[in-house]
């Protein structure tokens, strides 16, 4: 982690030496008393932690967080429900990369038994995408939606921004060089085997242009990290 977060319930200063988060500062990065470590609030400020005391089982912290961290890249996935390892990824490296939303949907090629993981039923998801904003250097982590229908996602769209369906079978131009007029994009990504034809249909009917990022099939997680770091360049351009 390049930065250690903490909740916003977390309001206290005092912390167990086992807290996950402690033990990298301490033995990780090995700050001792009077040290300092970048840290924010999720969703919030950043700035520095303070080792103001450390004790045999738990330390105290004073916080130094002036820093308003910049807002989300405008990028909204829809993404297949896939197998909980590969949706953990997604989680985690969506997040590095940067989105504004993660929309996981089942799909007419996916496992239903993959909604009723532990990952969405316990609440797991969160620390996954909590770990990628760390690993980023940022606080600011993505909505996100899950148990949907594939039909609930694309049909309940807000109106405005480009759409895009990530598809290396009938698309025929690649993603760098679809032109954009707008400023959000809500890209479409099928689960671990594809769309049906049926989907392209529907996706074609709400407006989503189908377009491929190279001619080899690629896993969900590595479409997902390669779609996004081509759109956050392109918004960047």
């Amino acid at each position: 982690m390049n930065i250690v977060l903490f909740e916003k319930n977390e309001t206290g200063t005092r912390f167990e030496r086992n807290d996950i988060r402690i033990n990298h500062v301490t033995e990780i990065l090995g700050r001792k008393e009077g040290d300092s470590f970048d840290a924010g609030i999720v969703n919030g400020k950043s700035g520095k932690a303070i080792l103001s005391r450390i004790r045999e089982k738990s330390v105290e912290l004073q916080f130094e967080l002036d820093r308003e961290e910049p807002p989300l890249p405008p990028i909204d996935v829809i993404v297949g429900l896939s197998r909980p390892q590969t949706s953990r990824k997604i989680l985690q490296e969506a997040t590095t990369v940067g989105a504004r939303s993660l929309t996981f949907v089942s799909t007419e090629r996916g496992e239903p038994s993959y909604a009723n993981s532990k990952l969405w039923k316990t609440g797991e998801w969160r620390r996954h995408v909590v770990a990628g904003a760390a690993q980023a250097f940022s606080t600011r982590i993505p909505s996100v939606v899950f148990g949907i229908s594939f039909e609930e996602a694309i049909t309940q769209l807000d109106c405005g921004g480009e759409r895009i369906a990530l598809d290396n079978y009938e698309a025929k131009h690649h993603l760098a060089d679809i032109p954009f007029s707008q400023s959000s994009i809500v890209v479409a990504i099928g689960s671990e085997r594809g769309w049906t034809s049926s989907e392209r249909k529907a996706l074609r009917a709400e407006e989503f242009e189908l377009a491929h990022i190279g001619d080899r099939p690629l896993r969900t997680e590595t479409a997902v990290v390669a779609g996004l770091a081509l759109l956050n360049h392109r918004l960047r351009s």
